[in-house]
């Protein structure tokens, strides 16, 4: 059965628009192709941040690890199992100060690794994760998708580069932006971006 792994991030809970239409898209994916979602709450089950165990750890065979090393990888396999039996990947994240959420970077770092997501050549570094769709939900307060926030917009250019280094490069964006504008923009915020992913998840 196909897997779509959905990715949120924000630690607003409920409120959180980010993770409320990635969920959304998530579901209309489910229902238009019949994959199972696979569901990481950053905000809620935090990953570690790397340090220097883990950093050891994944750059030897398994065998050659140490017990603490071994434990440290444990989770960042099972990161990385995921991601690769993902058909799709739905990634949810507020912008704040002008990136993405820590939690979701952290992320990144327990699955990027050489050998598994990618690998290294003679003629640069090749991504091992392919032949996947993804879809990036960013939340903000303030407009950033084109004008004069644009340039400030950080979260997007890096999960395009990221995930393109991983040999995903069939990414859309749903922007939900503009929600300090005010009740009625954030109404019409939210509106437009639920539209959005139905309009996704029809085209799947």
């Amino acid at each position: 059965m196909s897997s779509i792994l959905l990715i949120t991030s924000s630690p607003r809970g409920a409120e959180s628009q980010s993770s409320s239409v990635a969920t959304d898209l998530a579901e209309k994916l489910k229902a238009q192709t019949g994959a199972q979602i696979v569901h990481r709450d950053l905000a809620a089950n935090p990953l570690a941040h790397v340090d220097g165990t883990f950093t050891a750890a994944i750059r030897k065979p398994a065998a050659d690890r140490t017990p603490a090393e071994a434990e440290a990888a444990v989770i960042s396999d099972e990161l990385v199992r995921e991601l690769l039996a993902a058909d799709t990947l739905v990634i949810g994240t507020g912008l704040i100060n002008f990136n993405i959420y820590s939690s979701l970077k952290t992320w990144i770092d327990h699955v990027a690794r050489a050998g598994l997501t990618f690998k290294y050549t003679e003629s640069g570094p090749v991504g091992l994760v392919t032949g996947k769709k993804a879809y990036v939900v960013l939340a903000s307060g303030g407009v950033y998708s084109s004008g004069p926030g644009a340039p400030m917009n950080h979260a997007v250019p890096y999960l395009q580069t990221v995930l393109g280094f991983l040999g995903i490069t069939d990414i859309e964006t749903i922007y939900v932006e503009g929600l300090a504008y005010g009740p009625e923009a954030a109404e019409k915020a939210i509106a437009a971006a639920h539209a959005k992913a139905a309009e996704l998840a029809q085209a799947a």
